[in-house]
């Protein structure tokens, strides 16, 4: 799958929050961080936490279950930039957020 995806629309994620999707079979977390939209893998890579239930905090998302720590826009563990969860690439169309899962 290689071409955008719709996921919800842009209303329905306020600022500062985010929200667990399926989208093209995937399981992902979206963000809206001061208007702008962020996609990542909804899994947390220590023990397959629901990062899309995280408490963000500027870009950086919390796992609720064990407080790993992911920047949105990049993917990247806070304390170890060399682990990463995989990013999505998100676009506003008509007032719905799209996400590419492909």
């Amino acid at each position: 799958m290689s071409d955008f995806v719709k996921a919800l629309p842009a209303a329905d994620l306020p600022p500062g929050k985010g929200v667990e999707l399926s989208v093209g079979g995937k399981a992902v977390a979206l963000f809206n961080i001061e208007g702008s939209f962020y996609a990542i893998s909804n899994t947390c890579m220590h023990r397959g936490g629901p990062l899309g239930q995280g408490f963000v905090e500027g870009r950086t998302v919390t796992c609720p279950w064990h407080s790993w720590m992911f920047d949105v826009a990049t993917g990247q563990n806070v304390v170890n930039g060399d682990l990463k969860v995989p990013c999505y690439e998100t676009r506003l169309e008509d007032g719905q957020v799209l996400v590419k899962v492909g």
